[in-house]
């Protein structure tokens, strides 16, 4: 099998105007945990083929792209044909220009009906969430080469374990009380912003999800890959004991690994390395490059976590993300021949990995800290849109060009 090269986006944070979604509906409530509106975020929904464009000029051959459900189902039962349309004509021109396309089904948004039922919460939402997979799957899974369920469904877990301040924890849940308040529920719920007594509960609705979702593309066509992405940060021991690392690994990411021993590949998502000793983390050293997270700039952190995904699933593992929140452009371009290096190494000891898409190809909306984070390979004028490609862009370029026969072991 050969290698896929690529990069991945998502809808909510490049496409704008997504109005029916519960994320559109959190970030313009009062209070609110997000710095800023999406609004026109990249214009990606008007530019989306003149992205692809960009991608298949870098010479990839893979476009991992979210469906918006929030578009495609806007109320409940309710299906649009034109976004349907919309979004088949993404697949076909990544088709026409040699790109796979690698689709996720679920990029953390969902529509505002989803979220106002209590989201993940409700008993029916597994079912809910298949059959939308079931219409979307309907429409192009014959010409797809690889489906994502969920993205991260770690995430919100895995966000418990760095040091953000106790205000951010207060503010996402005033953020939620006023989005219930406003919607007239009880509880408005959404999958990127959770509170911690419910993490469990909304992860039990998110692996029932994920199964109804996989039966359903897998209706369709039985020999798509289908699996979803994990957060994995790629965890070190200073010392010799082990407990807090361990500790984490059990809480954060044991139960979705365990799951994905179900499926037809392991989705990898690594931007960090962290060490921890018996008391919690230890800082990265005085003088250490650092990313816009705080943490420590360290290449060969994917590899470490493709290495602890694959040993603990025994599946193949694809990278749907992997990059760096820097405005330092010579950063990321300096990081990524030794992070692909890592990662040829891993697949040199055997480890199947499918292929590496880069997070991401444009600047664009991150969540609660709005347009502030920067992992694109190319600048976003947010008042034209125009796109202007960063020097990374020309150094992965070349990197994949380097390595364009990998094979797959």
């Amino acid at each position: 099998m050969t290698f896929l090269w690529g990069v991945s986006g998502s809808g909510h944070q490049t496409e704008g105007d997504n109005t029916d979604s519960d994320t559109w509906y959190l970030e313009n409530v009062s209070p609110t945990v997000f710095a800023e509106p999406s609004g026109k975020a990249c214009d990606g929904y008007a530019r989306c083929l003149q992205d692809v464009d960009l991608a298949a000029g870098l010479g990839l051959d893979a476009y991992r792209f979210s469906v918006e459900w929030a578009r495609v189902e806007p109320a409940p039962g309710v299906f649009s044909a034109a976004e349907l349309d919309h979004y088949e004509a993404v697949v076909d021109h990544c088709l026409s220009l040699g790109l796979a396309p690698v689709v996720t089904f679920n990029h953390f948004t969902s529509p505002h009906w989803f979220a106002a039922r209590g989201g993940w919460l409700n008993p029916e939402a597994p079912a809910l969430f298949a059959r939308y997979c079931d219409r979307v799957a309907a429409r192009f899974a014959d010409r797809i080469a690889v489906a994502v369920t969920l993205n991260e469904p770690n995430l919100a877990r895995l966000l418990t374990w760095l040091d953000l301040p106790p205000v951010v924890r207060d503010l996402e849940r005033a953020t939620l009380e006023a989005a219930s308040r406003a919607a007239g529920v009880p509880r408005y719920r959404a999958a990127n912003v959770m509170l911690p007594e419910e993490m469990d509960a909304m992860a039990d609705g998110m692996t029932a999800g994920h199964r109804a979702a996989r039966a359903a593309i897998k209706a369709h066509r039985p020999d798509l890959p289908v699996g979803f992405s994990l957060a994995i940060i790629d965890d070190l021991v200073q010392g010799a004991d082990a407990s807090v690392r361990d500790r984490k690994r059990s809480e954060v990411y044991e139960r979705w690994l365990d799951l994905a021993r179900e499926d037809d590949f392991v989705g990898v998502q690594n931007y960090e390395r962290l060490t921890y000793d018996a008391s919690g983390v230890v800082p990265p050293p005085a003088g250490a490059s650092r990313n816009q997270m705080g943490s420590a700039v360290e290449p060969l952190s994917l590899a470490g976590a493709v290495r602890y995904a694959y040993a603990t699933t025994g599946r193949p593992v694809l990278v749907t993300e992997h990059g760096m929140a820097t405005p330092d452009d010579t950063v990321r371009a300096a990081f990524l021949a030794p992070a692909l290096e890592g990662l040829h190494e891993a697949m040199a000891d055997g480890i199947p990995v499918l292929g590496y898409l880069h997070w991401t190809l444009l600047d664009n909306f991150e969540w609660i800290f709005g347009f502030a984070f920067h992992y694109g390979l190319h600048e976003v004028d947010r008042t034209t849109f125009e796109r202007t490609p960063k020097p990374s862009a020309e150094t992965y370029a070349a990197l994949v060009a380097a390595y364009r026969d990998l094979k797959v072991p």
